[in-house]
């Protein structure tokens, strides 16, 4: 287990969320003291969270989560966590780790080697950057602090579950995300099953592929 240091509550304040397709939910909003990174990240505490509530850890992307950009899935995933975690009762972690952990002007820098035919992680290693550089010890100290040390983890993504427990929680169950692919979007997902074996349908989204007449990249 690794060690980190201790973290605690800094404020905890209702807000009323409102999404754009008229979906919306009351949730607490919880910022903190002593995260390791030193970043804003943000709690988000929706229902009534129980033993092993559903918590998913959500990475900030300004493209997708606020301009709906359709050239990943972040915004819907955003979307459909908040809602299934408000139903059963958990937490949405925003992390303040925009493109993978190497920032908004490289995120954007990758994008346009991804036009010239290189896929996510290739793009990143051709810009000199980590293919992801993101560290969930801040996200094991938040949930420490809101006294949550086993949890079902809502991610299609091997490595936060992995993470987590070499940080000392209890990831009980991982709960996949829905697929939400786009003509824009598919190589994205697909470089995410290939390099980083995310769990979704590899042959729905080859399909998908070659109905966009797009290269698996």
């Amino acid at each position: 287990m690794r060690d980190h240091p201790t973290a605690t509550v800094r404020t905890r304040v209702r807000v009323p969320l409102r999404f754009g397709d008229g979906y919306s939910v009351d949730a607490e909003l919880v910022t903190f003291h002593g995260l390791d990174d030193e970043k804003e990240h943000l709690a988000v505490v929706l229902g009534e969270p129980g033993p092993d509530p559903l918590v998913r850890l959500h990475s900030e992307c300004l493209t997708g989560d606020v301009f709906g950009s359709a050239r990943c899935d972040c915004g819907p995933q955003l979307r459909e966590a908040v809602e299934q975690i408000a139903d059963r009762g958990g937490v949405l972690l925003y992390l303040r780790q925009e493109g993978r952990g190497i920032g908004l002007y490289n995120k954007l820098d990758a994008y346009a080697l991804q036009d010239q035919g290189l896929d996510t992680y290739a793009a990143n290693a051709a810009l000199g950057l980590p293919e992801d550089d993101r560290d969930y010890t801040a996200a094991a100290q938040m949930l420490r602090a809101l006294g949550i040390d086993s949890l079902d983890l809502l991610s299609n993504n091997p490595d936060k579950a992995e993470q987590l427990r070499e940080l000392g929680i209890t990831v009980s169950h991982r709960v996949p995300t829905g697929v939400f692919t786009t003509a824009h979007n598919v190589r994205y997902l697909r470089a995410k099953v290939l390099q980083t074996q995310h769990t979704l349908p590899l042959t729905e989204l080859t399909d998908i592929t070659e109905l966009s007449g797009l290269s698996a990249g």
